[in-house]
């Protein structure tokens, strides 16, 4: 098992590192797939991290200007490994004003991806800051549980408003209720609920359009036309998981889309030319 990466670019660089620290604001560990063409982050939705489940994944081709890896076989050329992202983030942090940085998968006192940097210097003598972020080897026979996630047969699919001002809203209504209710429908509507002994929100958004794959039958994974476009889908979610997804974002992402399985999960996902991150929340009964 082989790994090492080299990025010069500092834009990459940045984006990179926004993308590692958005990732690290949405779970405490994950799970890093490497193949030749992609980079992939997991969670799989564990009852222990509240069935909540993540899917990122990068074309390393747009990140990297070097990048060679060797599987575990040359059938299974994959390197799985766990990861805490927030270590990841912090390293590449320290290190945003580097000529190039390297990531490779190195033995020290446990397996660790190796960040070397090497810094800008006003003389002739280079620089290089190393960071040693320790990392677990997944063994083959559980790679399984970290293939990508099918789309769920969803009721509704709708864009998101401005993610600023849904991350606003919901900082508010976190005061109020633990719970939220999402619903929307195939007309570009949404709300937002929350309903208490004490108190009733409800924060609506319109004309948000709904992707194209509504407008297709249902053997496609989205709604069939049969349905009513008035009609509502929805799903209640803790409010804190929905929180922490929008307050995460650092990808700018150019698609922000939603879609509802009613009464039973909420899929969102990111869409930024390079990067995709889809993040799975179960409703609550």
């Amino acid at each position: 098992m082989k790994f090492r990466g080299k990025i010069i670019d500092i834009a990459c660089l940045n984006h990179f590192t926004r993308v590692i620290t958005t990732i690290s604001k949405l779970t405490k560990m994950c799970v890093l797939r490497l193949t030749p063409d992609n980079l992939f982050f997991v969670l799989s939705g564990k009852v222990a991290n509240g069935g909540v489940s993540m899917w990122c994944e990068l074309s390393q081709a747009n990140f990297f200007d070097e990048y060679q890896m060797e599987g575990v076989s040359s059938e299974d050329n994959e390197i799985c490994l766990e990861v805490t992202p927030e270590n990841l983030s912090r390293a590449l942090k320290t290190v945003q004003s580097a000529k190039s940085v390297k990531v490779k998968l190195t033995k020290k006192h446990c397996p660790c991806l190796t960040i070397a940097a090497e810094l800008p210097t006003l003389s002739s003598v280079s620089r290089v800051v190393t960071h040693d972020v320790p990392v677990d080897v997944i063994p083959r026979r559980l790679w399984h549980e970290f293939k990508e996630p099918s789309m769920p047969d969803f009721d509704v699919s709708i864009y998101l408003p401005p993610l600023k001002i849904m991350k606003n809203v919901v900082d508010r209504m976190k005061n109020l209720s633990n719970f939220l209710v999402i619903e929307a429908n195939l007309n570009g509507e949404m709300n937002l609920k929350i309903e208490t002994d004490l108190v009733s929100v409800t924060t609506h958004f319109k004309d948000l359009g709904n992707p194209p794959w509504g407008d297709d039958a249902s053997q496609g994974g989205g709604p069939s036309q049969s349905r009513d476009p008035e009609a509502m889908a929805e799903a209640k979610v803790d409010i804190r998981k929905l929180q922490q997804f929008l307050m995460g974002q650092q990808v700018n992402p150019s698609k922000a889309m939603c879609n509802i399985v009613h009464q039973r999960v909420v899929h969102l996902i990111l869409l930024h030319e390079d990067v995709s991150l889809q993040y799975f929340i179960p409703a609550v009964a």
